[in-house]
C-alpha cells in the first residue's frame, strides 16, 4: 500500500510456520446485514449496528490441517472512508483474540450429470466469522478488511500466487439511510468439467430491493510469504481501488480471467456464466455485483473463487476432426464440391448431420460418416448431434470451405552449375484469387516467402524443391520438385615435382571438354590427359579451363617442379600438436624408381613406425598414444632410377 503505517501495523505472527499459508484458502467474500431498530446516540453521534460477515472457503482435501486450524481466529480491520483505524479485531503471538468462526459448513458439490462417469472427489468448508458493529454517522463510510498469505501455487491466469495473498473486504456506504449488501444465492462451483457446457448461476439477492449487475473484476491482492496472516492494512483511500489488484499472466485479464471455447462471459443482468472451459487448471474468477439505487451506485459484493477446471469423463462426445489450420475448420477442399465427413465421436449409436447449405432442407444425413456434394463455393458451417433426442446428446459445429480449384505450380530457370542464380516462378492456378502467400524451401536449408524467390546452390547435388502457396480463401496446395545441380569440380591434377628428362602425364578430371595453357611441353591441349616432357629444370604452372555436361565453366591449376638430379627433401622437426601446420612427418623422394619402406625408431631402438610409402606419414604417435617430445632416428630403403638399391638415414626432432 501507498500510506505510512502506525506502528500497530508492524505486529507480526512470528510463530504461524511457513505451512500456515492461505493455500487452503480457495475464495472468500464479505458481506453485511443492516440490524433492525438499531439506531442510536453515543457521544451526541447517531450511529447503526451492522453485523459483518467474513465468508471463506477452505479447500479441506488438499489443503493442510494445521492451516485450516490457523483460520480460527480471523482478524479483520475496520476503516473510516479517510483510511483511518475505526476499530482492530487482531490476536497477540499467541493468537489469543480476533473474530471466532460461527458456523462451518461442508459445501455439497451439487453436480449432477447422467452423460459424465468418474465425477472428481471434492471437499470444501464454508466457514462465517461474524461480529455486530455499532457505526457511528460519518460522511465517507466504512471499508472491513481481512487479509490472509499466500493462493494456490497451481493457480495459472495469475502472477507468482504462492507469493501473493487475498483482500477479502466490504465497502458500507455513508449517510443516515441504512444498507443491506446483497448476498449471492448459490455456492461456489466445486467441479468444472472440461470440454462440458458451464452453467452457472453467480447471482445474489438484496434486502433493500436494489438492482443489480455482475461482471467480472479484479482480484485484490494481500499478505505475502513474510507475513502470512497480518493486521489488516488500511485502504488505500486516495487511489482508484481501495486495494491493489494482483497481476495476471497473459492474455488473461480481469474480465477475461479464463479461456473456453464458446468463451466464459458473465450476463451482466442475470449473472449467469455460460461457456465451454477448453484448458486444464486452476482459475483465479472473481465476480463483482454492484448494488444500484436510484440510478446511484450503492455498494459493491465482491466474491473471488478459484475456479479447477478438470477432467471429467463424458459418455458421449461428438467429434468432427480438424483438417485444417483454419480456426475451427474441418477442411478446406479446394479440389471439387465433393467433401467426406470423418465421425470421431464416442458413445453414439445415432447421428443427425447438418451440411449448412443455407434455405436446403435436404442438406442432412443420418449416415456415420456420410458423403455431401455442396452446389457452389462457399463456407459452410455443418453440424453434428449423435444420439438426438436422448438423455445424453452431444454435438459440434465446424466450418466447411469449399473453394475449387486451386493448383500450385512453379517452373525454374539458369544454369544448373554450382554458384549459378536458379530462377524460380510461381505458376500456381486458382479460381478465387489473388494467391497470398508463398512459402519455398530450396532442399539445401534455406528458404523463401518471395513469390519468384532467386537462390543459388554452392554444392553439386539433387535437391527437392518444395513450394506451398496459399489463397485469400485459405486453399492450400504443395508441389515437390527435383532439382539436379551438376556437381562441378574441376580439378588439374596434383603437384609434381621430377627430375629433368622425366615425362607427366596429366590427369585432369571434373568435365567433358578440356583446354590446357600455355601448351608448351604438351602432347595435346585438348584431352585430360597429355604426356608432359620437361628437357630442363625449373617450375612450370599450367592451367586447365573445364567444361562440364551442363555446361559448367571452371579453371584449375597444376605445378610442375623440374630438379637436376633426384633428391630426398626430410623437414629436421615436425609438431603433431593438431594445428594443421607441420604436424606429419612425411619426407619427399623426387626421381626415385620405387620406395622399399620407411622406418623410425626412437633412442633405444625400438621401431615405432614403418611403411612402404611416403604418402602417409608419421603422425608423432606410437600405439594409439603421443610419442615423447626428442629425436627420432629414420631409414629409407629406396630404388634409383637405374635400379640400383640405396639407403638414406638421419634424423628428426619431435616438438609439441
Amino acid at each position: 500500500m501507498k500510506k505510512k503505517l502506525p506502528l500497530i501495523f508492524f505486529i507480526l505472527i512470528s510463530l504461524i510456520s511457513y505451512t500456515a499459508k492461505g493455500t487452503h484458502i480457495v475464495g472468500g467474500e464479505v458481506t453485511y446485514v443492516h440490524l433492525m431498530d438499531s439506531m442510536g446516540i453515543f457521544n451526541h453521534i447517531p450511529y447503526h449496528k451492522y453485523q459483518v460477515n467474513l465468508i471463506i472457503y477452505e479447500d479441506c482435501q488438499n489443503g493442510q490441517p494445521e492451516a485450516i486450524i490457523q483460520d480460527n481466529p480471523a482478524w479483520l480491520g475496520v476503516y473510516d472512508g479517510l483510511g483511518h483505524i475505526f476499530e482492530l479485531d487482531t490476536g497477540d503471538n499467541a493468537g489469543c483474540c480476533g473474530i471466532q468462526y460461527s458456523t462451518s459448513i461442508p459445501v455439497p458439490a451439487n453436480f449432477s450429470n447422467a452423460c459424465v462417469t468418474k465425477i472428481p472427489a471434492t471437499c470444501l468448508l464454508k466457514k462465517t466469522f461474524s461480529k455486530i458493529y455499532a457505526l457511528p454517522y460519518n460522511a465517507t463510510g466504512y471499508i472491513v478488511a481481512y487479509q490472509r498469505c499466500c493462493r494456490n501455487n497451481a493457480t495459472i491466469n495469475i502472477v507468482d500466487p504462492g507469493n501473493n495473498g487475498a483482500t477479502y473486504f466490504c465497502t458500507i456506504p455513508s449517510g443516515m439511510a441504512p444498507n443491506n449488501s446483497a448476498v449471492f444465492k448459490n455456492y461456489p462451483p466445486q467441479i468444472i468439467c472440461l470440454n462440458n457446457p458451464l452453467f452457472y448461476d453467480h447471482s445474489a439477492t438484496d434486502a433493500d430491493g436494489d438492482s443489480l449487475s455482475y461482471e467480472f473484476c479484479a482480484a485484490s491482492i494481500g499478505a505475502n510469504d513474510m507475513v502470512i496472516k497480518p493486521v489488516p492494512l488500511p485502504p488505500d483511500v486516495a487511489a482508484p481501488v481501495y486495494y491493489d489488484s494482483v497481476t495476471y499472466f497473459p492474455p488473461f485479464n480481469s474480465k477475461f480471467p479464463m479461456t473456453g471455447y464458446p468463451q466464459i462471459q458473465i450476463d451482466p443482468r442475470t449473472g449467469l456464466i455460460t461457456g465451454t472451459p477448453n484448458h486444464l487448471g486452476r482459475y483465479l474468477v472473481t465476480v463483482c455485483c454492484h448494488e444500484w439505487r436510484d440510478g446511484m451506485l450503492v455498494n459493491t459484493l465482491k466474491r473471488e473463487f478459484q475456479f479447477v477446471v478438470t477432467s471429467c469423463t463424458k459418455k458421449v462426445i461428438a467429434d468432427i476432426p480438424q483438417f485444417s489450420s483454419d480456426p475451427n475448420t474441418y477442411i478446406v477442399n479446394c479440389t471439387n464440391y465433393s467433401v467426406h465427413f470423418v465421425n470421431t465421436s464416442t458413445g453414439g449409436f445415432s447421428y443427425h448431420w447438418d451440411f449448412g447449405v443455407q434455405g436446403e432442407k435436404n442438406d442432412t444425413s443420418a449416415e456415420f460418416e456420410p458423403d455431401y456434394i455442396y452446389p457452389d463455393t462457399g463456407t459452410y458451417i455443418v453440424s453434428l448431434v449423435i444420439n438426438p433426442g436422448t438423455t445424453c446428446p452431444d454435438s459440434i459445429s465446424r466450418f466447411v470451405k469449399v473453394y475449387p480449384k486451386f493448383i500450385a505450380a512453379f517452373s525454374d530457370s539458369g544454369s544448373q552449375c554450382p554458384g549459378a542464380p536458379i530462377h524460380f516462378k510461381d505458376q500456381s492456378t486458382a479460381t478465387i484469387k489473388p494467391i497470398t502467400y508463398w512459402s519455398w524451401d530450396f532442399g539445401d536449408g534455406d528458404s523463401s516467402f518471395l513469390q519468384n524467390p532467386i537462390h543459388q546452390y554452392y554444392l553439386g547435388g539433387i535437391y527437392n524443391v518444395v513450394m506451398i502457396s496459399k489463397n485469400v480463401k485459405a486453399c492450400t496446395d504443395t508441389v515437390v520438385r527435383q532439382l539436379v545441380i551438376d556437381n562441378f569440380i574441376p580439378v588439374a591434377g596434383h603437384d609434381t615435382a621430377i627430375v629433368k628428362g622425366e615425362h607427366v602425364v596429366f590427369n585432369a578430371s571434373g568435365g567433358v571438354k578440356y583446354a590446357w595453357s600455355p601448351p608448351d611441353r604438351l602432347s595435346d591441349t585438348s584431352i585430360f590427359d597429355p604426356l608432359g616432357t620437361f628437357p630442363d629444370t625449373g617450375t612450370f604452372t599450367y592451367f586447365v579451363h573445364v567444361e562440364s555436361a551442363y555446361g559448367c565453366l571452371g579453371t584449375d591449376s597444376i605445378k610442375i617442379e623440374v630438379v637436376d638430379h633426384a633428391a630426398f627433401y626430410v623437414p629436421t622437426a615436425f609438431t603433431p600438436n593438431g594445428d594443421g601446420l607441420n604436424d606429419i612427418f612425411r619426407p619427399v623422394a623426387i626421381g626415385y624408381k620405387n620406395l622399399n619402406y620407411f622406418r623410425i625408431f626412437d633412442r633405444w631402438g625400438e621401431e615405432i613406425y614403418f611403411s612402404s610409402t611416403l604418402e602417409t606419414g608419421w603422425d608423432g604417435t606410437y600405439k594409439g598414444k603421443k610419442a615423447p617430445i626428442g629425436t627420432y632416428f629414420y631409414q629409407i630403403s629406396y630404388t634409383d632410377r637405374f635400379g640400383k638399391n640405396g639407403l638414406m638415414k638421419g634424423d628428426v626432432t619431435l616438438v609439441r
